[in-house]
């Protein structure tokens, strides 16, 4: 859709793609046409490479090829498409997602499209000058780690890092994971859990967050700027998380990190708690004592006394019926629900309490963005629709239209789907995504 309208042509037929009609038959299963052809046609069709080669610095591109060939290998794949979309039919309707398909997948592809095609607005010179202050931040950080440490060791080494830790300072106790080359694991989820046990610990962990925001963001954003638009155009993938959310790539501009812990540990709080976390889990993953989160699980489970019984309630669904699904019939497949694995178990009962959670929310949010987009089409709005970070849309908005855009997203938000409880949107403004919130 986006190729065609840089030629000026606006698809309005009738769509199927048969992509995101695999996605909700089978979403933890891969989408791409090869597989989906040999799958469920049992034919291998011809591949890309036979064309223009493996990737690498000698593949062709399509223009430098024999457009007899060209022919035959688009002939092909526009056959077996239509093939697949009259396999995939007849399942959708059979597992009762087919109105989830016509009227939230499909009609959310011109909305993506859109907003890729607007892009972000990025300040370039501001992030160079941040860029310096950042990387003296980490110099000062790396050697507050080095005093602690005692000596100065290469900090993106795990080896090093294990063995500083582990072996000299004896965090952890002397039983610490290994991985199979015999090191130290030193991963984010290990240091996470140790996190209380020593100062280094919170050190290298904001070490490794600035490095990859600088790495990630800072220094690299500005180099997708594209030089035709001036802006940085993200793509959204509509087939990739399992539970109906939406993926940014490339750059993924929906997991830019914000440097604060206020965040975090209510994240770790409110998803820790629901999905079963013990005192001693939740102490070692916050600033809680075990007393004190012993507590908090308490009182939360008091405050909201329906929570138990209902991720029960979803556990028990999964197991009877091999899947749960969202308040719009979007379906997870839970195969290992059942599962004599306890540890292979417990993460499928895990995804029966999350999929109908996270999936229901990026569903409602999917219908708001498409009446959104409706209305800023059909009343001619000079403001934008540019990002969706799950449960937040970010707008381009002109000043004039600020005071009036506001009541219409926030309408079109809290009644894109009626539930027994009401949506509650909050609307921030600002010359930056920063500001507005």
């Amino acid at each position: 859709m986006k190729i065609l309208a840089n030629y000026g042509i606006v698809v309005k037929g009738k769509l199927f793609d048969t992509m995101i009609a695999h996605y909700l038959i089978n979403p933890d299963m891969r989408h791409n046409m090869d597989v989906l052809s040999e799958t469920y046609l049992k034919y291998a069709p011809k591949s890309i490479e036979t064309l223009i080669g493996k990737k690498g610095k000698n593949q062709l591109s399509m223009r430098d090829v024999n457009l007899e060939d060209i022919k035959e290998y688009a002939a092909e794949d526009a056959d077996i498409t239509l093939q697949l979309k009259e396999v995939f039919s007849p399942i959708l309707d059979k597992a009762e997602t087919k109105k989830l398909f016509e009227e939230i997948e499909i009609p959310l592809i011109p909305v993506l499209a859109a907003m890729e095609m607007e892009g972000i607005n990025l300040d370039a010179d501001f992030l160079k000058s941040m860029a310096t202050d950042m990387q003296k931040e980490i110099a000062d950080f790396e050697q507050k780690i080095y005093e602690t440490a005692g000596e100065k060791f290469n900090l993106a080494s795990p080896k090093q890092l294990g063995d500083i830790l582990f072996d000299k300072l004896k965090i952890g106790g002397a039983k610490q994971k290994k991985t199979k080359t015999g090191q130290y694991a030193t991963g984010e989820e290990v240091l996470s859990y140790l996190a209380n046990e020593h100062q280094i610990v919170k050190d290298i962990l904001d070490w490794r967050q600035m490095v990859k925001l600088q790495n990630t963001y800072i220094e690299a954003l500005p180099n997708q700027i594209d030089k035709k638009t001036g802006r940085v155009h993200t793509d959204y993938m509509q087939t990739v998380a399992a539970t109906g959310r939406l993926s940014s790539n490339n750059p993924n501009l929906q997991n830019i990190p914000i440097r604060t812990a206020q965040r975090s540990n209510a994240k770790t709080v409110n998803f820790g708690i629901i999905y079963g976390v013990s005192a001693f889990g939740l102490s070692n993953q916050t600033s809680l004592s075990r007393s004190e989160s012993a507590a908090l699980i308490d009182a939360y489970y008091k405050t909201y006394p329906r929570l138990k019984s209902f991720i029960q309630e979803q556990i028990d669904f999964a197991r009877n019926h091999g899947y749960v699904q969202t308040v719009l019939g979007r379906r997870r497949y839970l195969k290992d629900i059942n599962s004599a694995n306890a540890v292979v178990r417990s993460a499928a009962e895990r995804n029966a309490v999350n999929a109908p959670i996270q999936g229901s929310a990026a569903d409602i949010i999917k219908i708001a963005m498409i009446n959104i987009h409706k209305k800023l089409t059909s009343e001619n709005w000079k403001s934008k629709m540019l990002l969706q970070v799950h449960d937040e849309l970010v707008f381009d908005v002109h000043n004039t239209e600020l005071e009036k855009i506001q009541p219409m997203i926030k309408h079109e938000m809290e009644n894109a789907f009626e539930l027994s409880v009401p949506f509650e949107v909050e609307i921030g403004s600002g010359r930056n995504w920063l500001e507005a919130h």
